[in-house]
């Protein structure tokens, strides 16, 4: 594609974007010729690898004869995925199921439904969501407001409501912060098992998440649990939260329920949540596409071919493998200050100085993945305040020993590429 036509992309101006042409199982390849290990899964979404025949089949079968319906009304792609999501996918006693088109709406809709929750019931001071301090929730105003992605949020603070934020590594601490905000006054908590693009796949303490659940029913408060990015067997289990025994009260989903291969989201609940909704003779308001056929056929089509191939054991086996030669090739890297994450949602936190903790303030990550790309290889910025920098793993499930063997090469090359860079930029000492 010649550079006028790309120059049209971007809405922001800016360097030319690469171009995609398309891909096979975790290989992108571009108009100008090169395949790009897809280390990251795009952003997070891929699970069965790019390529496949299945999601393209599923469209087919429900663009025959296509009408729009409005989402309040059933159709057999519809009802299909929710047989599927509760009868093999969701936590034991989660039956709702309301879908939408991707994590931000996932969790936007959360927010929603758990403020219904309680007006319904005639309590109607639980006003307040409690987020986390190190978190990401999704692109829109309400999930900004209750996330605490200091870059995704700058400039946007005066639009966004104030929300507490509890510790995100400590329970007890999350009990105290509750309790000074006055429980009677909170809606719900809303936590992600792993936490993504906030902090380089950071993982609780186990006592962690329970704690949040005892919190929660100590209090009435709903815990919502964002699988936006640790869902769909990513951890290697179906959810994120399955690996600490819990059942929350909303679970919300994106990303992987689609396999990249169509926006999807969907919000998951039990009865309890849904019942005094239905008691008050409410409903929930959708978005005009959520949950079109096109999107509910393939992502039960992603859901079968997951089933099908064991592909969320293979996650599993495939993140420790990946564990495993991360911590090989960098575990006493002096810039890589953790290695972390559950199954094919892993991290890297990054550091100026290992031994003192001192950070390039935000610029590393970036300059890793662009060095990385450079090596024909994609992988996914992330971090905040609390984690400047770090970097995200995701590849499809179904990638092969050799090919993380690569990533694993090209990522330790690119970090010391990254960082040779920033120390040559650094003025002179005196």
């Amino acid at each position: 594609m010649d550079a006028a036509r790309l120059s049209r992309y971007p809405f922001v101006p800016g360097p030319v974007p690469l171009t995609v042409v398309g891909g096979e199982g975790v290989w992108l390849h571009t108009d100008d010729g090169r395949r790009i290990l897809d280390g990251a899964g795009g952003a997070v979404v891929a699970n069965i690898g790019w390529g496949r025949p299945e999601p393209g089949a599923a469209a087919a079968e429900v663009l025959q004869g296509y009408a729009y319906t409005v989402p309040p009304f059933a159709t057999e792609p519809r009802v299909r995925l929710i047989e599927r999501l509760v009868g093999k996918w969701l936590p034991e006693g989660m039956t709702r199921c309301l879908f939408v088109a991707g994590g931000s709406e996932s969790v936007d809709s959360a927010l929603r439904i758990a403020r219904q929750h309680h007006v319904c019931r005639g309590d109607v001071n639980r006003t307040k969501i409690i987020g986390r301090s190190i978190s990401y929730h999704g692109a829109t105003l309400a999930s900004l407001a209750v996330a605490n992605h200091d870059r995704r949020r700058a400039g946007l603070e005066p639009m966004l409501a104030d929300w507490p934020k509890a510790d995100a590594l400590d329970a007890e601490a999350v009990r105290k912060l509750v309790e000074t905000e006055d429980p009677g006054t909170i809606a719900a908590i809303i936590a992600e098992p792993v936490s993504g693009a906030s902090g380089a796949a950071l993982v609780p303490p186990d006592d962690y998440l329970p704690g949040l659940r005892s919190i929660c029913d100590d209090h009435g408060i709903l815990l919502i649990s964002d699988e936006v990015m640790a869902g769909f067997g990513r951890t290697g289990a179906n959810f994120g939260i399955d690996h600490a025994g819990v059942v929350p009260d909303l679970l919300v989903g994106g990303k992987g329920l689609g396999g990249g291969y169509v926006p999807m989201g969907g919000v998951f609940a039990t009865e309890a949540v849904v019942a005094p909704i239905a008691e008050a003779n409410q409903s929930v308001m959708y978005f005009t596409f959520s949950g079109s056929d096109i999107m509910c056929a393939i992502a039960d089509r992603v859901l079968r071919v997951m089933e099908d191939e064991d592909l969320v054991a293979r996650a599993a086996v495939q993140g420790d493998r990946l564990r495993a030669l991360l911590t090989e090739a960098l575990g006493d890297h002096p810039n890589v200050a953790d290695i972390r994450g559950r199954g094919l949602l892993m991290g890297l936190e990054l550091v100026a100085d290992r031994s003192t903790g001192a950070t390039f303030g935000g610029r590393l990550s970036p300059k890793i993945v662009s060095e990385a790309l450079e090596r024909n290889c994609w992988i996914y910025p992330a971090g905040s305040a609390a984690v400047p920098d770090g970097i995200l793993f995701g590849p499809a499930f179904t990638i092969t020993d050799g090919e993380l063997e690569q990533l694993v090469a090209i990522t330790a090359e690119a970090v010391d590429a990254a960082v040779a860079s920033l120390r040559a930029a650094e003025p002179a000492s005196a």
